[in-house]
């Protein structure tokens, strides 16, 4: 079989069934629109409210705008493809959309790995927090956070489309992924790209145990605090954080170390929706919907606009 390297368009293998499509429809554009006007009204409060500008709420707003550029990058294009019965994406949208997508999730990895230290501070070393976590030392790890993610997607991306395919171009999945992307390729040189992910789940093992441990030290502090109030406090700031990690690590773990040459199969949508679109969703009600100070600022915000309007 001739490779064929010059794919000029693929097919996301989304159902046929009208009525499905319909049905994907609705729900990813409700979805779209929760992200997209939660996180929105996040990174406006925390712009323009100044009792908002603290390092907390710094990493608050990055991860707002990782979560709205992850729906942003994979919802729209899914929801179009279902709306008007077709299943095409160009090579270079292909491209744009692996691209993008890992840069995002890596970053929102980060991220997360970064504000897990944070709490870890401010409840073990609390008198130490403000040299510790000065605003000099965040800005330089939310900016690590980033160029980790931009360099570990151009990586993948630089890699990947230089592989020759001469598979089928329909991708089993409602978005762009690497490892659907790997069943399309005819050469033996995908191996240097399952190496390249193997090492990615190895550092995101890494990353897991640390959450872990710190998890394990910020629990310890918070059984220490006398007080009811302030255990059930600590409690429901650390457990939504930590089910967030588990849920994006264990899903991604599954769909990108599943062997390549697995039979296409409705837990690869599922797992897809689980580790792409669930985390920004959970990551907007536990960090910012049942935060009081964003809620008040929000409101606020809400009053101002309504008395300038009238």
């Amino acid at each position: 079989m001739s490779n064929q390297t010059t794919l000029t368009k693929f097919l996301l293998g989304v159902s046929d069934i009208r009525e499905l499509q319909i049905l994907h429809f609705v729900m990813f554009l409700m979805i779209y629109l929760l992200g997209l006007m939660g996180n929105l009204l996040i990174i406006t409060a925390v712009a323009l409210d100044h009792h908002l500008h603290t390092l907390m709420y710094f990493f608050l707003m990055n991860l707002s705008i990782l979560d709205l550029g992850s729906i942003s990058v994979t919802i729209p294009k899914s929801m179009v493809n279902s709306f008007m019965h077709i299943k095409v994406i160009s090579y270079p949208g292909y491209v744009t959309q692996v691209s993008l997508f890992v840069i995002f999730t890596s970053t929102d990895l980060a991220l997360l790995i970064i504000m897990a230290y944070d709490r870890y501070v401010a409840i073990c070393q609390p008198l130490h927090y403000e040299s510790i976590m000065n605003r000099r030392a965040c800005v330089q790890m939310a900016a690590s956070a980033w160029i980790t993610g931009i360099v570990y997607s151009a990586l993948h991306t630089g890699k990947i489309f230089r592989l020759p395919f001469c598979q089928t171009n329909v991708i089993q999945q409602f978005f762009c992924e690497i490892p659907q992307l790997l069943k399309l390729s005819c050469s033996d040189s995908y191996l240097s790209e399952i190496g390249l992910l193997a090492f990615g789940v190895f550092l995101g093992l890494n990353c897991f145990v640390f959450i872990i441990l710190s998890y394990v030290q910020i629990f310890k502090a918070v059984l220490r605090i006398p007080s009811e109030q302030g255990q059930s406090k600590a409690f429901s700031t650390c457990l939504p954080h930590l089910i967030v990690v588990c849920l994006l690590l264990c899903t991604g773990f599954f769909e990108y170390m599943k062997p390549t040459s697995s039979s296409a199969s409705n837990v690869d949508l599922i797992m897809g929706v689980l580790y792409s679109l669930v985390p920004p969703v959970i990551n907007l009600i536990i960090y910012s919907m049942r935060n009081t100070e964003i809620k008040a600022a929000l409101k606020k915000l809400i009053v101002w606009r309504l008395i300038t309007k009238n």
